[in-house]
C-alpha cells in the first residue's frame, strides 16, 4: 500500500481498533442509556463521538485513507492537554475527570505519532500536487 510497510498499516489498524474500542466502551452505552432526554452540549459532544467510532471502524478496513482521523485525534488531545489540563494541573486543581480524560489524551498524544506513516502523511497531505502547501 504505497511504501508502507505491512507492520505499520497493522499498527495503524490497531490504532484504530483501539480507539473504537475506548469509544465504544465509553460513549456508546451512556448514549443508549440517555437517548430521547433534554438536548445539551453533551448530546451534541457524544453525538460527534460516536461519528469518531464509526470512522475509526473504517480505518481499521482502509488505515491509510482513515488518516486524517489520526491527525484530527493528535491535533485535538494535543490542545487539550495544553489549553485546558496543564493549567489545571499547575493550579492543583485536576479533579478525578479530569485526570481520566488527560490519561486518555495523553495515551493519544504519545501512541498517535508512533504509528503514523509520517513521509506518507509528507508526501500525500503536504507535498502532493494542488497542495496548499506546494
Amino acid at each position: 500500500m504505497e511504501n508502507v510497510g505491512i507492520v505499520r498499516l497493522y499498527l495503524l489498524r490497531a490504532m484504530y481498533l483501539l480507539i473504537a474500542f475506548g469509544l465504544g466502551t465509553s460513549v456508546i452505552p451512556h448514549v443508549i442509556t440517555t437517548s430521547g432526554d433534554l438536548v445539551d452540549p453533551h448530546t451534541v459532544i457524544n453525538s460527534i463521538l460516536i461519528g469518531f467510532f464509526f470512522m475509526a471502524l473504517l480505518g481499521i478496513r482502509y488505515p491509510l485513507k482513515m488518516l486524517p482521523i489520526l491527525l484530527l485525534e493528535l491535533v485535538w488531545k494535543s490542545f487539550w492537554l495544553l489549553v485546558f489540563a496543564l493549567p489545571m494541573y499547575l493550579n492543583h486543581e485536576l479533579d478525578q475527570y479530569t485526570r481520566d480524560v488527560a490519561f486518555a489524551c495523553v495515551m493519544g498524544v504519545v501512541l498517535t505519532p508512533l504509528v503514523v506513516p509520517w513521509g506518507y502523511v509528507i508526501n500525500h497531505y503536504v507535498l502532493a500536487k494542488g497542495s496548499a502547501w506546494r
